[in-house]
């Protein structure tokens, strides 16, 4: 069988703790979502996706019924994970945290930015799903209080911001320009004219991580965009500009071991 191979960064290899920003490699799936779809909302059949999810949980040394992804709605929720639940089963939210060792929380994303988070001294990790939506309400924030609550503290939080769409692949109409400089006026630095009229191109990753670091967390991202890479990763915004009817979602995943 293929590997689920992901990659990983420096700032996570920490101990006692295993991670993965994983691609569309080392999957089953064919068509559209080739081939590591883990998607439980796509159209794909839900044979291929649980295959694909049971190979991710193989590559971070858990069993295939340890992965608890949540119903991600762009909100702000944060839940704290005691126990995985079935999968299309978990409660409506974009961030977990746990203290469980042996518990994986992972998030889907097809062009929205995977935040892995950790402190490996108290033993707490976690993991978000930021689209501009929870990115501006404060799905950052509120996963790092989730995992305060747990025992972590600010100061010791790594996090870590996957494979997202980039500023130059990212145009944006006006009215989400003015809802990002309402909140801030100092948030207009995050765009720059795009070639269309009224249009900019945001830097979602940029603003996403300087949130975090706000927070008090040491932040880093990982440089790679999703819509330029179709090998690599799945894109929600490219496959709606080549006019595919679906597409398929990466996951993000992070697990504690004894």
């Amino acid at each position: 069988m293929d590997a689920a191979t992901p990659l990983t960064h420096e700032s996570l290899a920490l101990p006692g703790i295993r991670h993965g920003f994983f691609t569309r490699a080392g999957g089953v799936s064919t068509g559209l979502y080739a081939s590591l779809n883990c998607g439980i909302g796509s159209k794909d059949q839900r044979s291929a996706v649980m295959e694909n999810r049971a190979r991710v949980c193989a590559a971070l040394g858990v069993a295939a019924d340890r992965l608890a992804t949540p119903y991600q709605v762009h909100g702000t929720e944060a839940v704290i994970v005691e126990a995985a639940w079935q999968p299309g089963k978990g409660p409506k939210a974009d961030a977990l945290a746990t203290n469980r060792p042996g518990v994986a929380l992972g998030v889907g994303t097809a062009d929205c930015g995977p935040i892995l988070l950790a402190d490996a001294s108290a033993g707490v990790i976690g993991a978000a799903h930021a689209g501009w939506r929870g990115a501006i309400d404060g799905i950052a924030e509120a996963a790092i209080a989730a995992m305060v609550t747990l025992g972590a503290r600010r100061e010791r939080i790594v996090a870590v911001l996957g494979p997202s769409i980039s500023q130059k692949n990212y145009e944006v109409g006006p009215e989400l320009v003015a809802r990002f400089t309402a909140d801030n006026a100092e948030n207009a630095r995050y765009f720059v004219p795009s070639r269309r009229p009224g249009h900019s191109l945001f830097d979602l990753p940029a603003y996403t991580v300087d949130r975090l670091a706000a927070a008090g967390v040491t932040a880093v991202a990982m440089d790679l965009c999703t819509y330029a890479e179709p090998a690599r990763f799945y894109s929600y915004r490219r496959a709606t500009h080549l006019g595919e009817p679906d597409y398929g979602r990466l996951l993000s995943a992070i697990v504690l071991h004894d």
